[in-house]
């Protein structure tokens, strides 16, 4: 009897997640609010066979609220799915900037591999041509600082500027980490003709001359040890090959099987770049600095994670942020020392597409109020740091009804975060929203009958003092039927759902 009541559980707790992963995917942030308030566990479900969680639907789609809702409940923000990718692998695939942004700013690992082909975060937006998501994911290896631009041409200069990461991965490292077969993110930019994404790489240290292996299971037409220029004569693009060869890129290198970039054009019928690959330029071509270099972004993200990036409402008119009129101002430009909000500072170093200013270095973005070139971003004194509060605990309990590995009763109650009911909830949309109230007897493996969704008022007495007001024989005989409806009912769900994203996947 007691194994029948784990099995419905499970199919009903499953069919709780599915409706948690939908509202994941289809970006219903009061719907999946309400579900996890009702059951924290569920931010930890993941479908069948893609092992996608609801970090990873929602990462897909952009919806970065919900993104920032799963992350204040402790899901692991480096979670992986059945392919090894994690949720920012995904969002820089599909260039959601914003979903990028919250992750980078939680800390999310970005030197994560997936189980295909080794690629990394930065490998998936040089691929698909997302030049915002190279710049948010490198937030915490560009220094701001005026001269960088001329010391990155110096890399042992650059290393004493650079600030070390969490596994001691440089700038020049992640930049030019290899791929299955030595691919790096400038070959993927340059195969695939992202003009704006290859001139970032480059400007931030990419090595023009790396070459592929042959290793790996990646199919490789050209022929292993191929640079980017082989590459970019592959892909067809005129403007990366005049980018590449400004930059260094040598016009006779050979790769395994005898191409030199030149023969790769011919061999491909890329006719109209046999002018660009045959002969050398005469004089030395410069090129402009890219204009999705930022240099003021690691200062305003340092002071984002430690005072937060939705601040409270301005009291007054003097404090009110000038660009968005709404938050209190929190930081201030150096130079001119306009003030700003810490979200609209982030914004602005996300979206600006303008790196240089009549007044301020290469890297430097203009002042929305004077056109002045901002390197960097200083805290105003008012600005305080955020409370140290207990942090959610990241793993979370697994109960038996649910697609994850069972634990006893003991160490689900100790490890779940029920015992701290009060989360508040940040995202860039400066939103807030009330804590959580959490029943502390949800989703127990004793439990005999599937919770329902519906939140129990407290007028409405306990489910134990219900049940004594009926006589036990008649209980027995209505429990059983309403139970096997349940059952029946939550089956029909769980059976229902797994297809629709299994095709997705």
């Amino acid at each position: 009897m007691k194994f029948l009541s784990l099995v419905g559980n499970s199919f009903g707790c499953s069919a709780t997640g599915e409706r948690l992963v939908s509202a994941a995917r289809d970006g219903d942030f009061q719907e999946a609010k309400a579900l996890l308030e009702y059951n924290p566990r569920l931010a930890k479900y993941y479908t069948f066979g893609g092992r996608n969680s609801p970090l990873h639907h929602a990462a897909a789609q952009g919806h970065h609220e919900i993104v920032s809702l799963l992350i204040e409940l402790g899901v692991d923000i480096n979670l992986r799915n059945f392919r090894g990718q994690t949720a920012l692998m995904q969002a820089c695939q599909y260039g959601h900037w914003e979903v990028v942004m919250t992750l980078v700013l939680y800390k999310a690992n970005i030197n994560k591999t997936d189980h295909l082909n080794g690629g990394t975060a930065l490998h998936l937006a040089a691929l698909n041509g997302h030049s915002r998501c190279i710049r948010i994911l490198l937030a915490d290896y560009i220094p701001s600082i005026s001269k960088f631009y001329k010391l990155i041409k110096k890399r042992s200069k650059m290393e004493e500027f650079v600030s070390e990461s969490a596994e001691g991965n440089s700038l020049y490292e992640i930049i030019n980490k290899p791929a299955d077969g030595g691919v790096t993110a400038l070959h993927m930019a340059a195969l695939n003709g992202h003009v704006d994404c290859l001139h970032l790489l480059l400007d931030l240290g990419a090595c023009v001359n790396e070459v592929t292996v042959e290793d790996g299971t990646t199919i490789d037409l050209i022929g292993a040890g191929s640079t980017p220029l082989h590459y970019a004569a592959y892909g067809g693009n005129p403007h990366c090959c005049q980018i590449l060869i400004a930059r260094g890129a040598s016009l006779a290198a050979e790769n395994a099987n005898g191409w030199s970039p030149l023969a790769v054009a011919r061999s491909w019928h890329r006719h109209w770049l046999e002018e660009i690959l045959s002969t050398p330029p005469q004089e030395r071509i410069t090129t402009s600095p890219s204009p999705y270099l930022c240099l003021p972004f690691m200062s305003v993200v340092k002071i984002a994670r430690e005072c937060g990036w939705t601040g409270d409402s301005a009291s007054n008119y003097a404090d009110q942020c000038a660009v968005c009129l709404e938050d209190k101002c929190t930081v201030a430009a150096s130079g001119c020392l306009h003030e700003l909000c810490t979200r609209c500072a982030l914004y602005l170093c996300s979206t600006s597409n303008t790196s240089t200013s009549p007044t301020g270095p290469p890297g430097s973005i203009p002042c929305p109020l004077c056109r002045h070139g901002i390197v960097s971003f200083k805290k105003l004194p008012t600005t305080k740091p955020l409370p140290k509060t207990l942090k959610p605990i990241s793993s979370l309990s697994c109960c038996s009804c649910s697609s994850m590995a069972e634990t006893d009763d003991r160490t689900a109650r100790e490890t779940t975060p029920l015992c701290h009911p009060k989360l508040a909830y940040r995202s860039l949309s400066s939103r807030k929203f009330p804590s959580l109230k959490l029943n502390p007897n949800l989703c127990m493996r004793d439990s005999d009958v599937i919770p329902s969704l519906i939140n129990r008022s407290a007028e409405r007495p306990s489910f134990r003092a219900q049940l004594a007001s009926y006589s036990r024989s008649s209980f027995r005989t209505s429990y059983s039927h309403s139970k096997c409806r349940l059952w029946l009912c939550s089956l029909n769900q769980s059976v229902e759902t797994p297809s629709d994203y299994l095709r997705e996947i």
